[in-house]
């Protein structure tokens, strides 16, 4: 008989030995269903507890042990690389007439029967291989001779030509090594390495450092004339980032304009780095997060981006105070999608506007009751964007005004790059080599300009006495 159910004796005296034997058989069964139900049971209660779980970062839910719930996705049988059909990519042929070397191969004998071949063919196959060229510096001697006068028995030796100074270094090899440390995040030990190892010719981490302050010293004229146009722009974006400079703290500040972009070294995080920059007549706006170093600024765009991300940590609390992140929220991704297709050509700026007066209106009510929430951090934070509320609207009134701090953000990634690897500078004079070839870099790239080249022009202006090249030309 079955252990959870049992037949009554007086039941039990009326059935057949066939029957009886049938009626346990389905108590069985009965048992083991209901064990099963309530090991599902089980199951969902903990599938429950952890849906009623607030969303977190996936690396807090490993810290607190909860199982990853992502679904983990069918196994394709599809082998790995390109599938049968797909469009072939090639590198394109260059024209024949800009190879270095073209070889005419002809067959000799023909494949089937052995006769000799002649004849030309008009459209060949053409198979083209890129090689690197054998890499090794040029060395020019300048013999300086010492000559006696027959007249006075005087000696006079000859002088260098013009442009060529005492430096055993060319300007490409200079501008080579800056762009090595500058461009691509070397330290002076791996950029002496790199060049005894590709050229064969030692040049020593002392020899880098020089080279160093002669790119930095060609900079200067280029970057002081960058440095004074930004407070004739129209709008900027600023940001800062730490680093350190000789173990002190100290940071990267960056400006980006239109055309160009400057970084600035300073020992401080203060209000006065900005002021310099912008100066104190600044008329134009700038585009940044909340932070209180730019609160001086007459007209002072917030980025949306940040306070998207407040509203979300906001979104996330218990009560009122999760109702109006989530409000906040919904406004941030309609203020977004209205922005898109403004930049898209969809609706004009005129149609934009009247969009996001009736959002502006939304958005002040909605920090209105924030300020009056029990929850002290929320109602902080409506404050405080209440009373610098039209901060948040500049972007939608002022052409080339962005409603993100994005474009600091980007010219600020190589320069956090480098500071992680670098571990800062060891002095001033290091510094100012690091604010000057950023900004060479970033305005170069903005202006689709070849920075090495930039850097040989420097240079050799420098040693000829000439006018440095200019960052705000754009040629």
């Amino acid at each position: 008989m079955s252990q959870g159910l049992t037949i009554p004796p007086d039941l039990e005296a009326e059935m057949t030995p066939r029957v009886q034997a049938h009626v346990e058989m389905l108590h069985g069964r009965v048992t083991q269903l209901e064990q099963e139900v309530a090991d599902l049971r089980r199951e969902l209660t903990k599938i429950a507890r952890f849906a009623l779980q607030p969303a977190q970062p996936p690396a807090i839910g490993a810290e607190r042990g909860v199982a990853d719930t992502k679904p983990t996705p069918p196994k394709t049988r599809r082998q790995r690389g390109g599938q049968p059909g797909h469009q072939k990519h090639e590198r394109p042929l260059i024209p024949t007439d800009e190879c270095d070397d073209v070889q005419s191969i002809r067959p000799h004998s023909c494949r089937r029967c052995g006769t000799t071949l002649q004849g030309h063919d008009p459209s060949p196959l053409r198979h083209q291989v890129f090689e690197l060229p054998e890499i090794r510096l040029h060395v020019t001697e300048y013999q300086l001779h010492r000559l006696t006068c027959a007249c006075c028995g005087r000696q006079t030796c000859a002088e260098l030509p013009e442009g060529v100074t005492s430096s055993q270094s060319g300007p490409r090899l200079v501008a080579f090594t800056a762009l090595l440390m500058g461009l691509f995040r070397q330290s002076k030990r791996r950029v002496s390495l790199f060049c005894e190892t590709l050229f064969g010719h030692s040049v020593s981490p002392g020899l880098v450092v020089k080279h160093q302050q002669q790119v930095s010293d060609s900079l200067e004229a280029s970057y002081g004339e960058v440095l004074a146009a930004i407070p004739e722009q129209t709008a900027v974006s600023a940001d800062e980032t730490p680093t350190k400079q000789q173990n002190q703290h100290a940071w990267i500040w960056t400006v980006v304009a239109a055309t160009f972009t400057v970084f600035h070294v300073r020992l401080t995080k203060a209000a006065v780095v900005i002021r310099e920059l912008l100066g104190d007549d600044f008329s134009g706006v700038v585009t940044s997060d909340r932070a209180k170093t730019y609160h001086w600024v007459w007209r002072h765009q917030w980025c949306w981006a940040h306070l998207k991300r407040d509203f979300e940590k906001m979104s996330l609390r218990d009560g009122p105070a999760g109702q109006i992140g989530h409000k906040l929220l919904n406004c941030t991704h309609q203020l977004f999608h209205h922005w898109h297709r403004v930049r898209d050509g969809t609706i004009t700026r005129r149609g934009f506007a009247c969009l996001i007066t009736r959002l502006r209106s939304e958005v002040e009510q909605i920090l209105t009751d924030g300020s009056c929430c029990a929850d002290t951090a929320t109602a902080a934070t409506c404050t405080e964007l209440l009373s610098y509320f039209d901060n948040l609207w500049l972007f939608v009134y002022c052409p080339g005004v962005e409603p993100t701090n994005n474009a600091a953000e980007r010219s600020l990634r190589h320069a956090v790059i480098w500071k992680h690897l670098s571990f800062g500078t060891q002095s001033d004079h290091g510094s100012r080599f690091v604010e000057r070839l950023l900004t060479v870099v970033e305005t170069c790239r903005q202006q689709k300009r070849n920075t090495f080249q930039f850097l040989i022009d420097s240079i050799t202006a420098q040693r000829q006495g000439q006018k440095a090249p200019s960052l705000l030309s754009g040629v």
